[in-house]
């Protein structure tokens, strides 16, 4: 009697191992059919993004992280480029920022670090011959510091208006990575589907929740030599928040919901709040020796623009299979 229940202990044991090891095979074969599907999207424009976000996510970075030191100049001082006829780079090495200059002013598309913002937004507005006392807004597409860190330095200084949707100044006022004198006081919120316009500029607002709960992307209308094109930017990309299955299905939900709107809106430039991922390091010192009818570095196409945010998908899809194989949230690493 003995013998037979541990024979039979033992065959569902086994049987139950079988089974763990069957769905880890299965779960490890999805991952990479979507991994796959990425790095097909990717093509060859797309390789950074795909290199960047396709392995196992970070998750949230510790509580308190902020800026500890100043780093040196050098390491993140870029100088200003003008990128299309209303158009201009006024970020860093790695971290973005985008002038979009209009009839009655200026709108900033992310405000950089607070040790950066004076030097490269502002500094490099003058070295363009712009007034940066003409920034009327300043867009943060979601609310971590090296996008909002220089908003309340332009509030202060210019009476900017930030612009944030309402999850986002939740998350900017409820944040301990975020000193107090570098949040920006609570200004404009925008909702889904919002139009800022300013002269003769409309932006299209969309929220796209998934890095902060109220991450934005843009559409914006752009000039090169005077021939019309359609920026998309898609306002957040890395996985390093709270790594739960809500917060991947929520960030891959707005990827499907923005490449329609992508694909609707035959955007043809891609732009993203970090150089690495669309190439920007590459592309604007392209910028500096194009010839008149040289192709434009930034114009892509609507298909390339389309197969960014499917990378960014596809991948969040794959780590959101790999969560559910660890058992745990934190970090996949």
């Amino acid at each position: 009697m003995t013998s037979h229940i541990t024979a039979s202990l033992t065959a569902a044991a086994v049987a139950a191992l079988l089974a763990l090891q069957v769905h880890a095979q299965t779960t490890a074969s999805m991952v990479d059919s979507h991994i796959a599907v990425a790095k097909a999207a990717a093509g060859t424009e797309h390789v950074a993004l795909f290199e960047a976000i396709c392995g196992p996510a970070p998750g949230s970075p510790p509580v308190g992280v902020g800026i500890h030191r100043v780093p040196g100049r050098a390491t993140w001082h870029a100088e200003p480029v003008k990128v299309f006829d209303n158009l201009y780079y006024v970020g860093e090495k790695e971290d973005s920022a985008w002038a979009v200059v209009t009839t009655e002013g200026i709108i900033i598309i992310d405000t950089v670090w607070p040790y950066s913002v004076n030097d490269e937004i502002v500094g490099g507005l003058k070295k363009l011959g712009f007034d940066p006392g003409r920034i009327k807004y300043a867009i943060v597409s979601h609310a971590y510091i090296d996008h909002i860190g220089g908003a309340r330095f332009l509030q202060d200084t210019y009476g900017t208006r930030i612009v944030m949707s309402a999850a986002d100044w939740d998350f900017t006022e409820k944040s301990r990575g975020l000193l107090p004198a570098i949040k920006p006081k609570r200004d404009v919120v925008v909702a889904d589907g919002d139009k800022l316009t300013l002269g003769d500029t409309t932006l299209s607002i969309h929220l796209t929740p998934g890095q902060t709960p109220g991450t934005i992307s843009l559409l914006v209308p752009v000039k090169d030599g005077g021939r019309p094109h359609l920026v998309a930017t898609w306002g957040g990309t890395s996985f390093n928040f709270e790594l739960t299955p809500a917060n991947f299905q929520t960030y891959i939900d707005s990827a499907v919901k923005y490449q329609d709107i992508v694909a609707k809106s035959g955007a043809d430039v891609l732009l993203s709040n970090h150089t690495i991922c669309d190439v920007s390091h590459t592309k604007l010192r392209a910028m500096a020796s194009r010839k008149d009818r040289d192709p434009h570095p930034y114009v892509i196409g609507n298909d390339s623009v389309q197969r960014y945010v499917k990378v960014a998908e596809e991948c969040a899809r794959a780590n959101l299979l790999r969560l559910a194989a660890s058992g745990r949230s934190g970090s996949l690493k």
